[in-house]
């Protein structure tokens, strides 16, 4: 218990803060991009019958389970000088732990929203192509039947996201006060045997993903409620 208590006597003392909110804003972005690119790909994918669709989705689906450091690999290569982005100078900021967050989160998000509007009764389809419906009104119906399931995908990009390590600390460097995030700040600590400050890091981003995630579930089960009581 004392252990604990120093844990956070330190961690008032350090950057926490700044780590903290630095976790968040790069996670919220990250999920909001793989959500931009991730859901009209999992609409064309569910809604459209076209070569190789089943391939791609294979290659989603493969995605989920791709290794983040993998992933950190392969963007290191495409972000370094001598890389074919190396003009960006992205390498060791913000914006490359962002990208890296938005690969791994793009094909989780992708994948369920494909699932999510697969699960939609096929009929409904029928009938507002039989009202006449125009394809973006066919897209929004569809998208608020499958609200309750694509918002469980936006839970699971963003965990995905804020959870990671391993690509933040290749393509960020843990460069304290500019790419050092919740998670790699975790791990400099392990690494240097200050367990105590790493248990309540560990607490912090625990803390942080479940009022993140809360927040998202309570939207979702007012839309269940909504939809249940009509």
């Amino acid at each position: 218990m004392e252990l604990f208590w120093q844990g956070i006597t330190q961690a008032l003392h350090s950057e926490v803060w700044q780590v903290t909110s630095l976790s968040l804003q790069i996670s919220g972005v990250a999920t909001l991009l793989s959500l931009l690119l991730g859901l009209p790909l999992g609409i064309t994918l569910a809604l459209k019958n076209f070569p190789g669709r089943k391939i791609i989705i294979s290659i989603v689906n493969t995605g989920m389970g791709m290794p983040p450091v993998l992933i950190g690999l392969v963007i290191s290569l495409l972000l370094w000088r001598s890389g074919p982005l190396g003009y960006l100078h992205l390498m060791y900021t913000p914006w490359a732990i962002i990208i890296a967050q938005a690969v791994i989160a793009f094909p989780l998000i992708t994948a369920l929203t494909v699932t999510a509007l697969q699960q939609v009764n096929p009929k409904l389809r029928l009938q507002l192509l039989a009202l006449g419906a125009s394809p973006w009104q066919l897209v929004m119906t569809l998208l608020r039947e499958a609200r309750l399931s694509l918002l469980a995908a936006v839970i699971a990009g963003f965990g995905a996201a804020i959870s990671e390590v391993g690509a933040a600390m290749m393509v960020g460097g843990n460069i304290k006060g500019q790419t050092r995030v919740l998670t790699t700040t975790i791990a400099l600590a392990v690494s240097r045997g200050d367990f105590n400050l790493a248990l309540v890091l560990g607490f912090v981003l625990l803390g942080l993903a479940f009022a993140v995630t809360f927040f998202l579930t309570s939207v979702q089960q007012r839309g269940h409620s909504d939809e249940y009581h009509s």
